[in-house]
């Protein structure tokens, strides 16, 4: 009896499992379909050079939804990812224009960005705030420090190889996509292999289900938990990096509500915010719902605020259904 109870408790996990993937993706299908439809835009839409054009400005939301990925997962929330990634692109720009070598500018901004998710996962820990609180007040925080930094203008940079990252005709040709797509990809590979496959990835899943009963188990909650904070401003270190070369200048009032657009792309993807649920595919299919349906909506010349009605929409019926789908499994 016991075991036929484990197996469908298995079973059954599988299930939801494969759900939370197919439904994201039947949902990426129906966009594309939709505006494949539309006879004002089909001729574009369609065109191999558009789906180029989506995925490389995919890749700065792709990245910090790696990170935001594994702190949803635990339960937890980062408001802070857009002002870090505007941070992270400034640190980027005046280190470069300071004459020094591109290379440090990177590491400055990857640095920067792993800094402020570190600072975050310790204040959670430390003080025992919800996250809501802690990365709200670093939202505010990180943006502050970026129009201190650029004293409230862009910072101009000469242009280096950074500015290659995210070009839409790569060097060399062979490469077909930016650079920047290419590292989405592998890492986002790479962090789907860490989430399922290994002791870190299984204590993150722990965590957002059940967190005193994985203290109990001998999981260091407090440790883990900030390292996934640290893990997730990596990411948007990454994404900082990403925002320079796309920009080519450091600017501190990019990215501004983009932090929206991230977490919406792990609900939308199968990621749920009472913890325990998600995966990268997942997030990874999210991202790409969001950055297709902008695209259509511009090339239907419809204005911004429509644009953002239909995202706003959108994020309301995601956590509708994740809070549904909560209450149903509890």
């Amino acid at each position: 009896m016991k075991d036929m109870t484990d197996q469908t408790t298995k079973t059954s996990s599988r299930f939801r499992f494969v759900a939370n993937i197919v439904a994201p993706f039947l949902g990426l299908l129906l966009v594309i379909l939709i505006f494949s439809l539309v006879p004002e835009v089909q001729d574009r839409f369609l065109r191999a050079g558009n789906f180029k054009s989506v995925a490389t400005q995919s890749v700065i939301v792709a990245l910090a939804a790696l990170g935001m990925t594994f702190v949803i997962i635990s339960g937890g929330i980062d408001l802070s990812v857009a002002s870090n990634i505007a941070l992270s692109s400034c640190i980027v720009a005046f280190i470069i224009n300071a004459g020094l070598p591109p290379w440090l500018g990177v590491l400055g901004g990857m640095l920067t960005g792993s800094a402020i998710g570190l600072i975050n996962g310790s204040l959670i820990t430390s003080l025992r705030l919800v996250p809501f609180i802690i990365t709200l007040g670093m939202l505010g925080i990180a943006r502050g420090a970026a129009k201190w930094l650029a004293e409230n203008q862009k910072i101009d940079a000469p242009i280096t190889w950074v500015n290659d990252l995210m070009a839409r005709s790569p060097q060399p040709p062979w490469l077909l996509m930016a650079p920047g797509i290419w590292l989405m990809i592998l890492l986002a590979a790479a962090m789907a292999v860490v989430l399922r496959f290994t002791m870190f990835g299984r204590h993150v899943f722990a965590i957002g289900s059940n967190e005193a009963a994985a203290r109990l188990c001998g999981i260091r909650t407090r440790r883990t938990k900030v390292i996934i904070y640290g893990l997730a401003g990596l990411f948007c270190g990454m994404s900082g990096v990403m925002q320079f070369s796309r920009l080519t200048v450091g600017d501190p009032t990019v990215a501004v509500g983009l932090e929206l657009d991230i977490i919406a792309a792990v609900v939308i993807g199968g990621g749920s915010l009472s913890g325990g649920q998600g995966s990268i595919l997942g997030s990874m299919i999210g991202v790409f719902i969001m950055a297709f349906l902008r695209n259509g909506s511009t090339m239907m010349g419809w204005p911004n605020y429509i644009q953002e009605i239909i995202i706003g929409f959108i994020i309301i019926v995601a956590v509708s259904l994740d809070q549904i789908r909560y209450r149903r499994e509890t």
